[in-house]
């Protein structure tokens, strides 16, 4: 049943990350208007949206279903905030905070927020 669980989150992994960075790097080649927010970084993350994801889930231990909801969140949030798309700049925050309350609302144990600005500060150092 473990082995089948990690197969679950690898694959939920996988796909949510590439389609993530599909659509950051498509944001990115045409120019989709940002406007600068708390999720903006000066630069890009040199860890790749699939490593930043395996991460969280180390660390955090979320569900497959924490994932889902996490992306569904993102895309709530990109259409209530058009000038916000998912960019190179914005993903890896946009992310974390969303991994983070799809955590305190579907699974039962989670961390408080420090722990998730730890996991995603030393991230952003590698």
């Amino acid at each position: 049943m473990e082995l089948e669980s990690y197969d679950v989150m690898n694959n939920v992994i996988k796909y949510l990350s590439s389609f993530l960075q599909r659509i950051a790097e498509s944001n990115d080649v045409f120019g989709v208007p940002l406007k600068t927010s708390i999720f903006h970084g000066l630069t890009r993350p040199s860890i790749s949206i699939l490593c930043y994801m395996e991460r969280i889930y180390k660390y955090a231990n979320c569900s497959p279903s924490c994932f889902v909801v996490a992306y569904i969140y993102i895309d709530r949030f990109v259409q209530k905030q058009p000038l916000l798309p998912i960019s190179s700049f914005t993903v890896h925050r946009l992310l974390i905070a969303s991994v983070l309350v799809s955590a305190k609302f579907m699974d039962d144990m989670f961390y408080n927020n420090a722990y998730y600005a730890k996991v995603e500060e030393s991230a952003q150092q590698k």
